[in-house]
């Protein structure tokens, strides 16, 4: 039997350690790599250099991480679209959940002024919000919701999740974002939706909650092994596809 593919992971987001999230996810992936016996290397992109995304072309997952505002939010929606429409497992986790929202209205519903409100000017369409209760240093009880990639990571039951973000999926523009092939994944105790996923793609998975924490404490995140396992798949098929 040939040796599994070494998997090529990206993390795009401008890295510093002082980010709780940037200290777990290496732990995370390591954990990931661990329990499902499969070499990987992850290498960090910052926003700043993602250019046209041709970098990104080749690797078998993207991983749009924590720590908004980015250096370049172009760079960061250019890496999500990339994962998006190319079919690379793309997993998103706070800022990458708030800007794989942004992408899909700009760039699927039409929306050229869906706008962050961390970085929105007057009159545009906000669909990231500042929420009325931040959720620095929180977490959350949430559901998933049934038929979901979530909901089978989470095997249908409830789970709890730390968050470190202020801003959120605008509840004005949730029916119109989901009404489509993007779907609410997960919701918070209040009905919000805190996670999101694309039908018809692979694997594309945001959640503004950060479960890669759990690394902090030794647990394997369920939703990073997915995503390596998803990007285990596409590497096997990339290969299958440069032998023939």
């Amino acid at each position: 039997m040939r040796p599994a593919p070494t998997l090529e992971l990206v993390l795009v987001g401008d890295r510093d350690d002082a980010i709780t999230a940037h200290r777990a996810i290496p732990l995370a992936l390591d954990l990931a790599s661990q329990a499902l016996d499969l070499p990987l290397q992850a290498r960090w992109m910052a926003t700043d250099e993602v250019g046209d995304a041709r970098a990104l072309q080749a690797v078998h997952g993207v991983w749009c991480v924590p720590g908004s505002p980015y250096r370049s939010m172009d760079g960061a929606l250019r890496a999500i679209r990339q994962a998006r429409e190319s079919g690379q497992p793309f997993l998103g986790t706070c800022g990458g959940f708030q800007h794989a929202v942004v992408e899909y209205a700009r760039h699927v519903l039409g929306w050229a002024d869906a706008e962050h409100e961390e970085t929105a000017g007057a009159g545009e369409r906000r669909v990231i919000h500042h929420l009325a209760c931040e959720l620095v240093e929180q977490h959350e009880r949430l559901a998933p919701l049934p038929g979901t990639r979530l909901h089978a990571v989470y095997e249908g039951q409830p789970f709890s999740e730390g968050y470190r973000c202020r801003f959120g999926l605008n509840p004005d523009f949730v029916a119109a974002l989901t009404a489509g092939p993007l779907q609410a994944a997960a919701q918070g105790p209040a009905g919000d939706v805190r996670a999101v996923e694309l039908a018809g793609h692979p694997f594309f998975v945001a959640a503004l909650f950060q479960p890669e924490r759990q690394a902090l404490q030794g647990n394997l995140p369920g939703l990073v092994k997915a995503w390596v396992e998803a990007a285990a798949v596409r590497a096997a098929e990339l290969e299958a596809r440069s032998c023939c």
